[in-house]
């Protein structure tokens, strides 16, 4: 049976969604509650995520938010792609991002870099059925992330690409891969190029899986590029103009991680007064006494304003402004957020909050992560300081 705990804690609804927005909302969180929560424990344990959930991701329109009616997506936008992934974080961190990486990622590169027929060949598959992933990161190549040694060598009516990735989301289940390589390494990173690899092509194959302290469920593999095949057809925009690719698509992936912060947090919270409304000392639940109530008001303070400033980097960009430094702002802050509240978390609940019997120390593991990837919190804020001072 879902966990009652986790009703919506959005007390001011009205004043940041359209009525459309509240109902997707509770949907996503209903099926997260109904269809995931009980499968956590055992998908952390074993770190595997059950392929049948990822099934209803598609069967819901998850996969593919902003992918239009005509291709088989929702049609919608980056912000509704938020309130998913917030509120599938909030039961399963793991279950956030792979939804996050295929919109934020995947789907948006091929939606802004990607022909035509581009189009029309992947997004209605990566709607209805394929994982998408995406492979920037190396073993000598994380926050400098254009240090790739991959490399992207031209011939006839292909390119043969050879290196290794690392720290790939979704690598375990993923059909289609936007891999970025150095094609003229001699030009540094503007040689720098994105080509969309299937799992199948000559040469390529998924390494090993990582065994992580949190999102243990969410695979984080090594890709093997060994003479693979391209074909020059499945470039991700122009030769050369991958960092561009990159930098453009990684922003709004900043905010799919602010989401995925927020809904941890929340997830934390939330627990966090059930616990201290049903534990009780001296004769009275913990809830009643003021060092309790405290910490829970700054913890939901700080998350509130977490999520104010995810949702405005989100409807920013779907408005079509800036919002490169908003981003920034949001994928750090919410990270620090998430980390705060579910160390915080763990305190109030004490011994059983230290346990694995009890969700808040899981919770407390996925949070790390948001300080590191997709950008490094020094990183956000070396972004945030140069646009300041420019």
């Amino acid at each position: 049976m879902a966990d009652k705990s986790f009703s919506q804690q959005n007390r001011f609804p009205l004043t940041r969604l359209s009525e459309e927005e509240q109902i997707f909302q509770q949907t996503v969180g209903s099926f997260a509650r109904e269809a995931i929560l009980p499968h956590v424990k055992d998908m952390d344990e074993k770190g595997l995520f059950d392929s049948e959930i990822i099934d209803q991701f598609f069967e819901l329109g998850l996969m593919g938010i902003e992918i239009p009616n005509s291709l088989g997506g929702a049609g919608s936008n980056l912000f509704m792609a938020v309130l998913a992934v917030e509120e599938l974080s909030r039961i399963d961190a793991s279950a956030g991002v792979i939804v996050d990486v295929q919109n934020t990622l995947v789907n948006n590169g091929i939606l802004r870099w990607g022909t035509d027929e581009q189009k029309e060949n992947y997004l209605p598959r990566l709607a209805s059925e394929w994982v998408g992933a995406y492979a920037l990161s190396e073993a000598d190549s994380g926050s400098d992330a254009f240090a790739l040694s991959t490399r992207a060598e031209s011939e006839k009516d292909k390119f043969i690409l050879n290196g290794r990735k690392l720290w790939t989301t979704n690598g375990l289940e993923a059909s289609l891969f936007v891999v970025f390589a150095n094609a003229a390494p001699e030009k540094g990173y503007k040689g720098i190029t994105a080509f969309l690899v299937e799992r199948g092509f000559p040469g390529f194959s998924v390494g090993k899986k990582e065994d992580k302290l949190g999102i243990r469920a969410s695979s984080t593999c090594e890709l093997i590029l060994d003479g693979c095949e391209v074909p020059q057809t499945n470039v991700l925009g122009e030769v050369g103009k991958g960092y561009q690719v990159a930098i453009e698509v990684l922003n709004e992936g900043r905010i799919g991680i602010g989401a995925q912060m927020i809904g941890v947090a929340a997830g934390a919270l939330a627990y966090s007064v059930k616990y201290s409304k049903e534990r009780h000392a001296f004769g009275k639940p913990i809830s009643s006494f003021q060092g309790i109530q405290i910490p829970l008001a700054d913890m939901d303070t700080e998350l509130e304003a977490a999520r104010l400033m995810v949702y405005n980097a989100a409807r920013l960009r779907d408005a079509g402004h800036n919002f490169i430094i908003e981003a920034a702002m949001a994928k750090y802050f919410s990270s620090v957020v998430a980390e705060k509240v579910t160390s915080q978390a763990i305190e109030i609940c004490g011994g059983y909050g230290y346990t694995k019997d009890y969700p808040v120390e899981k919770l407390f593991r996925d949070a790390k992560i948001g300080k590191i990837y997709e950008g490094t919190s020094n990183m956000q804020l070396a972004t945030i300081a140069k646009l300041l001072l420019k």
